[in-house]
Formats: C-alpha cells, sequence, structure tokens
C-alpha cells in the first residue's frame, strides 16, 4: 500500500496535523505545522516510544507551537511546526521508514522544513533527505550544519551566565551547583561546559553509561532520578523530555534559578506563578533553546557562520530582555516572553496583508 497521508482537525492557533502512516515501513507519524505567519515552519522530527497515538497528537501539537514562538524569538524568519515518528528509535529504524518520512515532509510543499530531534541523527535526516530538500541539519555540503546539539547547549550555557548575573551580579558559574536532568547530545555538552567553567557539576540519567562519562571525565555527582526534586542545587537545567515542573516538583525545587534546553518544561502555564511565588528565576525554554534551531535556520536560509554567530549571542540578549521586562512590569517571564512573542507574529501578519 501507498504511503497513507490524513490530514486531522487542528486545535484553535494550529494551521495543519498530518498524519503519515506506510504499512510496509512500519512509519506512523505526525506533522504538525502551527504557524507560517513568520515564514515557513521548520522544527525538528523526534522519533520516541509513544504508549499511544493520542500520546504523539498532544506532544506534537505542544511542540510546534512552542517552535512558533522560539523562532519568532530568535529572529529567523521561519513559522512553527515539529514532526514526531511514534517508534522506538533503537530498534524501529529503517531506511524505508526515513524515506516514507521523507515523502511525507515531500507533500507540504516547503510549507515546513524539518531537522534532527530526540532520537534523530544526522545520519537519519539524510537518509530523509533523500526524498526532499526540506531535511536539514545536514552535515557536509556549502551550508550543511549537522548535529544542532552543540548550538542548543552553547545557548543554554550563555542564557544560564545571563541569568545567574541577575541574581548574583556576577556571571561567574564557578561552584555554582548546577543539576542537568538528561545527557543526551544537548544534556552532554552543557555538562562539559559547565564542568570547564568549574561549576559543582550534579547529573541525572537514565542512561548508566552517560552517567559513568560524567562521573569519571567531569567529575560530576550522580543524583537518582527519582530524587531531583529533593536534591540541594543553586541551578536546575532540564535537558530531557518535557514537563517535568509540575505544581508539587516546583514546590520542592531547591534551585534559584531554572535555565534548560528541554522543550515545555511546565507541565502547566501557572507553574511559573509557582516558581516565582518561591523566588525562583524561570528562563522561558524556547528562549533558551533557540541555539539549535539557529544553526538549522542558517542552512535552510544558505546562510554562512556569521549569521549563526550572531543569533546565537542574540539568545542571551533576548534572556536579559526578558528579565529586565518581567522585573519592570511585575509579570512572570513567561507572561513576558508570550507577550513578545504576539508582537512580533502580529506586526508580520500585517506586514503580509500590506505587501498582499
Amino acid at each position: 500500500m501507498p504511503l497513507k497521508l490524513i490530514d486531522e482537525t487542528t486545535p484553535d492557533g494550529h494551521e495543519r496535523l498530518l498524519f503519515a502512516e506506510d504499512e510496509a515501513s512500519g512509519l506512523r507519524a505526525y506533522i504538525c505545522i502551527h504557524s507560517t505567519a513568520y515564514g515557513p515552519a521548520a522544527g525538528g522530527c523526534r522519533m520516541w516510544n509513544y504508549a499511544s497515538k493520542d500520546d504523539a497528537r498532544h506532544d506534537v501539537l505542544r511542540l510546534a507551537n512552542g517552535m512558533t514562538s522560539k523562532n519568532a524569538m530568535a529572529g529567523l524568519s521561519l513559522g512553527g511546526g515539529k514532526s514526531v515518528i511514534i517508534g522506538d528509535a533503537a530498534k524501529d529504524k529503517s531506511e524505508g521508514l526515513f524515506r516514507a518520512f521523507g515523502e511525507a515532509v515531500h507533500s507540504l510543499a516547503g510549507s515546513y522544513y524539518t531537522a534532527e530531534d530526540v532520537g534523530i541523527s544526522p545520519a537519519d535526516m539524510a537518509i530523509v533527505a533523500r526524498e526532499t530538500p526540506y531535511a536539514v541539519g545536514l552535515e557536509g555540503g556549502d551550508h550543511g550544519s549537522g548535529d544542532p546539539s552543540p548550538f542548543t547547549a552553547e545557548g543554554v550555557f550563555q542564557c544560564m551566565k545571563a541569568g545567574i548575573e541577575e541574581l548574583t551580579g556576577n556571571s561567574d558559574l564557578s561552584n555554582q551547583r548546577v543539576l542537568v536532568q538528561g545527557l543526551g547530545h544537548v544534556g552532554m555538552s552543557l555538562a562539559e561546559k559547565l564542568h570547564a567553567a568549574g561549576a559543582r557539576l550534579l547529573v541525572s540519567d537514565i542512561n548508566e553509561a552517560a552517567l559513568g562519562r560524567a562521573r569519571v571525565h567531569l567529575d560530576a555527582e550522580v543524583c537518582p532520578v527519582d530524587a531531583v526534586f529533593e536534591t540541594e542545587m543553586d541551578i536546575f537545567a532540564p535537558c530531557a523530555l518535557g514537563g517535568v515542573l509540575t505544581r508539587e516538583t516546583a514546590q520542592k525545587l531547591t534551585a534559584k534559578l531554572v535555565c534548560g534546553a528541554a522543550n515545555n518544561q511546565l507541565a502547566t502555564a501557572e507553574i511559573a506563578e509557582v516558581l516565582r511565588a518561591r523566588d525562583i528565576q524561570y528562563l522561558p525554554d524556547y528562549v533558551v533553546n533557540a541555539g539549535g534551531i539557529i544553526s538549522v535556520a542558517g542552512e535552510i536560509h544558505k546562510a554562512g557562520p556569521k549569521y549563526r554567530e550572531e543569533r546565537l549571542a542574540g539568545v542571551a540578549l533576548r534572556v536579559r530582555e526578558v528579565l529586565a521586562h518581567s522585573l519592570q512590569s511585575g509579570k512572570t517571564t513567561t507572561m513576558v516572553a508570550d507577550e513578545m512573542v504576539e508582537g512580533i507574529l502580529s506586526r508580520a501578519i500585517v506586514n503580509q496583508k500590506g505587501a498582499a
């Protein structure tokens, strides 16, 4: 049977939700376009062993929404989109699966660009690219950006320095007790940067090999995954999956600053108020973790290294702007950032209408 593409009803604020299914390869994937007001949608592809199709749908809707905000705040002239493949990245990958996914991406005719996210490597994306020019995060070529993880980690690191400076008057991270939750590509890269900066590093993950590497090479202290929110720390860096800050965990958290790479760290919007009531400074994740999409945007726009460098430097500047507005207005940092995104998108829509 050929690849099946099914348009599903989208909630308010989302432009398109496509479910792709290919019986021959086993592909079951969602592609969500949240907004193209600021340009073609862009956002990575995640491969995860979701418990159900509904769980995958819920995740892709949230992630695509976050990409609209991330791309707007980073000034990338890109809209927001995301894709998720339902499956075990350790067992279910195949050339046929990624080629079928590439066909699905290509069916959107350039309204969505995909790249690597959790469970997807540059080698996987290279297979997708055989079927569509709208697969990026590739290695080699004039504009290939490769694995975006190091760029994401660098942006988080710079934002962490900006956040601690706001709290202490000094951007020095030495002797700050930082807990990195999740040692994937981004989390490990961030841990390496923190170790080099002299931070007192704590790490938590279910991957024993990654924990061993951090313990041996980064002098990290291992924190059990079920003890994260009872552990004493100065800075919390969530770098695994989203939703870790619930009302319960936010009440337990001992950190004075939250700055990490995970998407959708707050389980619900009101958790921002819970954190503020406890004098915990939260740096909005979609501002902090923009480094990876900045790298990919350079590939999409066929721009040189200067493009990436300037916009990566701008991530921490944007965080400082959010913090300043939050302090001045008394609003949470998430509310301030969301209002900034609304302004950016409103201006883009006005400009579109004026050009029509």
